[in-house]
């Protein structure tokens, strides 16, 4: 599968447009619960907006629509994105609602081995709907990524999302990141049923193994979930399992030394869609997902710097082997000198 969309040659047309929230978010100065925390370092975050920082970091067109507050973190957020080369142009200014934030500890989201407070209810991003957004601008890419963590913000929100995952010809690539975040759909419904209508509706769907609706494996996950082109089963440190029509393809995840596990599977999801816009192989798709979670596993915040692509290239050429032999640690990826001939043994930085 390789990247389609409109046939419009307007100046406008960015290789992926990525809708969704983005807050700004507070980092501990010092580890800690956050009643014990003194002061916080100021950040971004936002699944949708990670994914097009990242790609437009690795030399890709991209553009983040949204809604932010008209106030000074939502000037924050749109300038911060922009600096990393995203097109903000079409962020609506939301006069009445605050841009949302939130206070996390330094931990693993995956075994809550942390604190979140979020301040996001009633915030700019939940009014975004079919008549508040620009709907032409963000279908004005040759592929539109999407999160489950939209249709969780308001009813408008949902109705968005359903239209955008329509099947309807024209549309450009529709990737879906599942992102199931039970504490933030309202009332008794967890979302796992509309996050599983919206999967159905997208050509690419990426799904972490422990937030797909209980069904077990891989090869479950896809006899449930039969409808997209390409389906990425994300199994933590044990690796990712692709379905593409009748190929499956597992690649292993890499050796990492964790600095922080947040902002990764944003990270791994513009990896395979900056490969997904190169038209190579799903091998090297998923290679190329977890050489950029492992930055953002190497970091303390969300983002982190991309490794070159000739570097990400070296190393995603390697043999199976030297693949497994890797072990990736802090600065790394401005390590390309190492990612030679001796990457074939094991990459180790400081």
């Amino acid at each position: 599968m390789t990247a389609t969309g409109p046939t419009s040659t307007a100046p406008d047309v960015v290789d992926v447009v990525a809708l969704g929230e983005s807050m700004v978010t507070f980092l501990p100065s010092v580890p800690g619960r956050l009643a014990d925390v003194p002061s916080f370092d100021r950040a971004i975050g936002g699944a949708e907006s990670n994914v097009a920082c990242v790609l437009a970091a690795a030399g890709h067109t991209a553009r983040w629509a949204g809604r932010v507050g008209a106030d000074g973190f939502g000037d924050h957020l749109v300038e911060a994105i922009g600096a990393y080369g995203v097109d903000v142009s079409t962020v609506r200014r939301d006069p009445d609602r605050p841009t949302g934030v939130y206070f996390r500890t330094a931990g693993d989201r995956a075994t809550d081995a942390h604190e979140v407070a979020y301040y996001r209810a009633g915030s700019a991003a939940s009014a975004m709907s079919t008549t508040t957004m620009d709907l032409d601008a963000v279908r004005a890419g040759r592929i539109l990524h999407l999160s489950g963590i939209t249709a969780a913000l308001s009813a408008d929100c949902l109705d968005l999302m359903r239209e955008l995952t329509a099947r309807r010809p024209g549309r450009p690539l529709v990737s879906f990141d599942v992102n199931h975040r039970p504490g933030l759909w309202r009332g008794d419904a967890d979302g796992s049923r509309v996050l599983l209508e919206l999967a159905r509706g997208a050509d690419l769907v990426f799904v972490g193994e422990d937030e797909a609706w209980g069904l077990g494996g891989p090869e479950a996950v896809r006899a449930a979930l039969p409808e997209p082109e390409l389906l990425v089963v994300k199994q933590g440190g044990t690796g990712a399992t692709a379905f593409h029509g009748a190929d499956v393809t597992f690649v292993p995840a890499l050796a990492v030394d964790v600095v922080a596990a947040v902002g990764a599977g944003d990270a791994f999801a513009a990896g395979f869609l900056s490969a997904t816009l190169r038209g190579l192989p799903v091998r090297d798709r998923l290679r190329h997902g977890h050489l950029m979670a492992a930055a953002a596993l190497t970091v303390p915040g969300d983002l982190a710097t991309p490794p070159a692509r000739d570097h990400a290239d070296r190393l995603v050429a390697l043999d199976d082997a030297a693949w497994g032999r890797l072990r990736l640690g802090p600065a790394w990826t401005q390590a390309g000198d190492q990612a030679g001939d001796g990457a074939h043994e094991e990459v180790r930085t400081p």
